[in-house]
């Protein structure tokens, strides 16, 4: 008998029921006097008493401005302290908070500000060369639902904080019986690379339970310490890492506002982190740090690789280099909260650096023929769907999208092709969209590019489709080459590939970058590099062509 390739995860420990405010009350009751928050840059830290008491003083201190259950609150900030608080706060008060891209300029921000109906903007008045409050300022005028702005340590932050500190904390008890696990919480837009995004609406039980299971998976436990460079912004900082760390009374690291492979490396090793996320490019970055070498990292146990494909090359660099010997993979995106399948500690070193790992608990996953939504054998590949309790409300105030996503059976269909073993190992071999038609061969650019990770000068590597007169799409590769590596020609690419890749899977051109076009959250922006490298081999003309 053909198995399918469906599976559902089984679990020992129950889905969590609370909301996130209840959740956070009971860790704190439990180890009050354990780490909770650390912000490298500003030299703070919390413990969880503290953090409860900071956490109900912005509560308070907003309920005093009127936000209360449903309304939205936008955060526009870089990882920072308050961004914490923040997401606590709105959570006691069942308001929904609304993650605010850093990258965001004036175009974007009103979008956001009006689609989501953002009632309050927290926001740092500036970043880098971003000056949040001039663009703010900019697009107020044009958003009618923003009565408060709060800008992180000027007056109108600290008022609210003020206010919030000499407040009755009974009237949050009294808020938290109204609130269900199921209410909406939280907005997040997911990162489009064309067009306006989506904000994909979550409920408390949809990110906390996901938290909660990721750092199962990943055996947190008070004793942990977690370093989280990836962006608060997105589910990977927020939910993988804030929710897990805080279910479980671990420790948030936060090394830096934004990621810095330096200042990430020495948080690992002054605060004793004993797990770290990224991205594949920011494990790459650290890795190839110059600094690396003078960093303890002994005190390393686990971590997480996530957010986009993750090289196989890369994934052994970290065990091996870094001691993550526990280190996983997870897969998912922001409409499920995030996570669907995750490697365990336990499984061989094979399955953790060549798959996705297995289905995540209480949930169910299938691959699907993306034509008839028929289950497909395993072994065969087609597109990954999941369902259960991490599948997103919706999106927001967008119902006909919201369809389109999720089927009348609440499965999310994710746009990722995949492939499920025998023993239900997943692996994502592309996305549909991404799919390169080259004279009627379809291929799929994560193959290839994994191939070109065992080029000894290839740091990182790409692969997109191009147009081409002859066989409609040609394959080009964008890399980064390791330092002091000689240039690499594509012809001496095509020579490297020659007899070990199908001939039409050999890029024809090849451009050589210092870095990809991508968005904050580390996903690599494909629509970009495509529309620069058709100017870069001047094939405007060709790409212009209609065709049936």
């Amino acid at each position: 008998m053909t198995h399918l390739s469906y599976a559902s995860g089984p679990s020992a420990a129950p889905l969590l029921g609370d909301t996130i405010g209840a959740d956070l009350d009971r860790t704190v009751t439990a180890h009050p006097d354990r780490d909770a928050l650390v912000d490298r840059t500003t030299a703070r830290r919390w413990t969880y008493a503290q953090l409860a008491e900071t956490v109900d003083a912005v509560a308070l201190g907003l309920l005093d401005l009127g936000v209360g259950k449903g309304d939205r609150v936008g955060i526009w900030a870089p990882n920072c302290a308050e961004w914490v608080f923040v997401q606590y706060a709105t959570a006691k008060l069942g308001a929904i908070l609304v993650n605010i891209n850093p990258a965001y300029r004036v175009h974007e921000l009103e979008f956001v500000l009006n689609q989501a109906g953002i009632r309050t903007l927290v926001a740092t008045p500036s970043f880098k060369t971003s000056d949040y409050a001039a663009m703010i300022d900019e697009v107020r005028p044009k958003c009618d639902d923003l009565r408060d702005v709060l800008l992180i340590g000027q007056n109108s932050w600290t008022a609210v904080l003020d206010a919030g500190a000499g407040g009755d904390r009974a009237r949050l008890a009294e808020i938290g019986r109204t609130l269900s696990a199921d209410d909406p919480i939280n907005i997040q837009y997911t990162s489009g690379t064309t067009g306006f995004p989506k904000g994909a609406t979550l409920s408390h039980h949809n990110i906390l339970n996901n938290g909660f299971f990721v750092g199962e998976l990943c055996g947190y436990d008070e004793e942990d310490r977690i370093c989280v460079p990836v962006p608060f912004y997105h589910c990977f900082g927020m939910v993988m890492g804030n929710l897990a760390a805080t279910s479980h009374g671990a420790c948030i690291v936060i090394p830096a506002p934004a990621f810095d492979a330096a200042a990430t490396l020495e948080a690992v090793a002054v605060e004793q982190c004993t797990s770290l996320y990224g991205v594949p490019t920011m494990f790459i970055a650290e890795l190839n740090e110059p600094s690396f070498d003078s960093h303890d990292l002994s005190s390393l146990r686990t971590g997480i690789m996530a957010g986009s494909p993750c090289p196989v090359e890369v994934m052994k660099q970290v065990i091996e280099r870094m001691g993550m010997e526990e280190v996983t993979i997870c897969y998912g995106m922001t409409e499920t909260s995030p996570v669907s399948t995750q490697t365990r500690a336990d499984d061989s070193l094979d399955r953790r650096v060549s798959t996705v790992g297995t289905v995540h608990p209480h949930l169910e996953i299938k691959i699907v023929d993306p034509e008839t939504g028929v289950t497909v054998p395993r072994g065969t590949p087609g597109e990954f769907c999941t369902r259960g309790y991490s599948v997103m409300l919706g999106y927001w105030r967008e119902p006909e999208k919201t369809v389109e996503a999720i089927d009348q059976a609440r499965w999310m269909h994710t746009g990722d092709l995949a492939v499920m073993d025998e023993h239900g190992y997943v692996n994502i071999t592309g996305r549909i969209k991404d799919m390169v038609i080259r004279g009627g061969e379809n291929i799929y650019p994560r193959e290839i590019e994994e191939f070109l990770y065992t080029h000894p000068d290839i740091l990182d590597a790409q692969v997109i489709g191009v147009p081409d007169h002859k066989y409609g799409e040609e394959l080009m590769a964008w890399v980064r080459l390791r330092p002091g590596a000689e240039p690499l020609t594509a012809e001496a690419l095509r020579a490297f590939c020659s007899g070990r890749l199908a001939h039409y899977k050999i890029p024809r051109y090849v451009h050589v970058v210092d870095e990809f076009p991508m968005t904050v959250t580390g996903k690599i922006r494909k629509v970009q590099m495509r529309a620069e490298s058709i100017d870069i081999l001047g094939l405007s003309e060709i790409a212009s062509t209609s065709h049936a």
